[in-house]
């Protein structure tokens, strides 16, 4: 067992998973603070890294390509504060760094763990219910359903048109993306045969977000979200399904027993994440009626 403490927060390593607690230094972001603890499975790792530096080392996590939904809606736009796979480490502590350093190098080397792009999500992600409000909206996401509500400072055009709610299986894709320099970001929701998205600042199914303290927790919530999205790396098949629109789902055509077995694989993709504590059972039960409903 390896185990580093530092006012970044705690790293602990037994074997089997990387455990991250975060600190209370006035330095550990929002985001940190929020998703709270964090396991790290061996088989979700890709490496692990050790950056020394003149006033503070640095811990590095990396993780397999799709293994975690918040690293696939990041992309690595994240503030260094709100990484979650990253630990400041203090000069004295370099050798105790090292040392967990190389004992997660050796159980990858021991296990022979593929540090090669995950076909599935391996970390959790955010636990829900989650409500975030930042930039122009609030984000309320409960695990099947998607509530937005408007501030004073949203565009009128798109306040005008009230609050918005839609279910996961209304989704295509989720997206989120930071400010950067004059530019906003967003949270966005691509709803299943919705025309193309206008600017965030007028687009009624995204949150427009202008730089503040509170704009990287929506990144729990697009994380969230995409957990319960077809993964990037299933079968082109499986997501032609998911972005088609109802009514092409419900008109027989040549390929309906494709279509079948592409919902049969969501429901047994569904079973599995249920097993694993990923979905609740009333989350479970909610995902696995809506996929029957496409038969």
């Amino acid at each position: 067992m390896a185990e580093i403490i530092q006012k970044d927060g705690t790293w602990t390593f037994d074997g089997d998973a990387v455990r991250i607690v975060p600190g209370r230094d006035k330095g550990v972001g929002l985001l940190r603070q929020t998703l709270g603890e964090v396991v790290v499975p061996l088989r979700a790792l890709a490496g692990i890294s050790y950056e020394p530096g003149r006033k503070a080392g640095r811990l590095r996590l990396r993780l397999r390509e799709g293994a975690d939904p918040l690293t696939q809606v990041t992309g690595g736009r994240l503030p260094e504060a709100s990484d979650p796979y990253r630990l400041s480490v203090e000069p004295d502590r370099t050798g105790v760094a090292e040392y967990f350093v190389d004992e997660v190098r050796n159980a990858l080397l021991l296990e022979q763990v593929d540090p090669g792009p995950s076909e599935t999500y391996l970390l959790p992600g955010p636990s829900v219910p989650i409500a975030v409000g930042a930039g122009d909206g609030t984000v309320t996401f409960d695990g099947d359903r998607v509530a937005l509500e408007w501030n004073w400072t949203t565009e009128e055009a798109k306040r005008s048109g009230g609050p918005r709610e839609f279910r996961v299986t209304d989704l295509r894709t989720v997206e989120w993306a930071p400010a950067k320099g004059l530019e906003n970001g967003w949270l966005r929701f691509g709803l299943v045969g919705a025309p193309q998205s206008a600017a965030p600042k007028y687009d009624p199914h995204t949150v427009e977000l202008f730089g503040f303290k509170k704009d990287p927790l929506m990144a729990l919530v697009a994380a969230a979200v995409a957990l319960r999205l077809p993964h990037p790396a299933a079968p082109a098949q499986d997501r032609a399904v998911e972005d088609a629109p109802p009514k092409e789902l419900a008109a027989p055509a040549a390929g309906v027993a494709e279509d079948h077995d592409a919902l049969l694989r969501r429901l047994r993709e569904l079973g599995e994440l249920h097993q694993a504590g990923v979905l609740t059972a009333d989350e479970f039960t909610a995902a696995k009626q809506a996929v029957l409903r496409r038969f």
